[in-house]
């Protein structure tokens, strides 16, 4: 099935004939006004223009093949792997979502868990002033919920960290040393780590390492980082790996107070690094303002992980087919009725 949203035209000039449709409906009008016999009602009426509809838009359709539409050919994943990377700072039992920004991710995520395609693998890891691996990827619902359940919020909040275990539970053949590079980020130098990047001919063997095209990480967080390597810096070894970051924005730009450590502070939700890091593996940023919001954001992903892309086809032909098999049911519904075409 082709992507709708990537559709693109290598003739864009030729769309103009799609003007004769606009003047043919006019001329057609003017014909029926003219006319003595028109239908009485309001259903029969538009059931005598149903011959003239389905020739009008396979003319649409035509006008369109003639400008050689192209599109981004969408088929089922065979397999594929998901890293849900989530949040439980103290920040996230602010109440600008209901009941909590923590309570309506989790149950957000129990949703996307519980509604996955069967082949999709999903994993988890927790982010505080470090991350763990909670679950390792599986395809196992029960396993899934099992270590969703009682997650503790905690302080802190290394999200470069979380990104740096899902790659690695991601990838473990691609050498990804996540206890050095945290090592390095503790005493002050720069993340920039020793890593390759998956061939895109690995060389034969047995165990192949896994290709980042195929896998991702939902980053859901309200954006406050304040530990571990660099974010961004992280989001680069990512995209080193052709493995996007989905980053879900939890909670309000205004903000809620909570209470931590005997202190009161108005914490809100941070976009501008979400926003990057999503822009720099070629995900998508999404804002949940609401627990609705949650729902329907991981609605949304649950869909696109059931779909992987493919090369861009020209999709004429089939244009091309459509609009014939449209104008001729027109017409042979018009002979039917009329004993005429139109």
């Amino acid at each position: 099935m082709p992507d709708l949203f990537s559709v693109h035209f290598l003739w864009p000039p030729l769309l103009a004939s799609g003007v004769l449709v606009p003047i043919l409906l006019w001329v057609y009008l003017r014909l029926q006004r003219a006319s003595a016999a028109a239908p009485a009602g309001f259903k029969a009426k538009w059931l005598s223009h149903a011959p003239l509809i389905l020739v009008l838009l396979g003319l649409t359709c035509l006008c369109l093949a003639l400008a050689r539409p192209q599109a981004v050919m969408l088929t089922p994943m065979r397999e594929a792997t998901v890293m849900l990377a989530m949040d439980i700072s103290g920040s996230m039992r602010a109440k600008d979502l209901e009941p909590s920004r923590f309570e309506a991710a989790k149950a957000a995520a129990e949703r996307f868990i519980e509604d996955k395609p069967a082949r999709l693998r999903v994993g988890l890891v927790t982010i505080a002033g470090t991350a763990a691996l909670a679950q390792a990827p599986t395809d196992q619902r029960d396993d899934l919920l099992r270590a969703l359940e009682n997650l503790p919020l905690q302080y802190g909040s290394a999200l470069g960290t979380g990104v740096l275990i899902s790659l690695e539970a991601l990838l473990p053949g691609a050498n990804i040393d996540a206890q050095k590079i945290i090592n390095e980020a503790m005493d002050g130098k720069p993340a920039k780590p020793p890593t390759q990047p998956v061939p895109s001919q690995p060389a034969p063997s047995t165990n192949p390492v896994p290709q980042g095209r195929s896998m991702a990480i939902v980053l859901l967080s309200d954006g406050q980082g304040n530990m571990g390597p660099d974010l961004l810096a992280m989001a680069k070894l990512a995209a080193e790996h052709k493995v996007r970051i989905y980053t879900v924005g939890v909670g309000t730009p205004e903000g809620a107070i909570v209470q931590a450590q005997g202190r009161s502070m108005r914490v809100r939700l941070e976009e501008d690094m979400l926003h990057k890091v999503a822009a720099e593996t070629q995900g998508e940023y999404f804002r949940a303002s609401s627990a609705q919001d949650l729902h329907k954001i991981y609605d949304m992903l649950g869909h696109r992980f059931r779909f992987e892309k493919r090369a861009v086809t020209e999709v004429t032909g089939a244009m091309a087919a459509l609009g014939m098999l449209l104008a001729l049911w027109g017409c042979l519904l018009s002979l039917h009725r009329y004993g005429r075409i139109l």
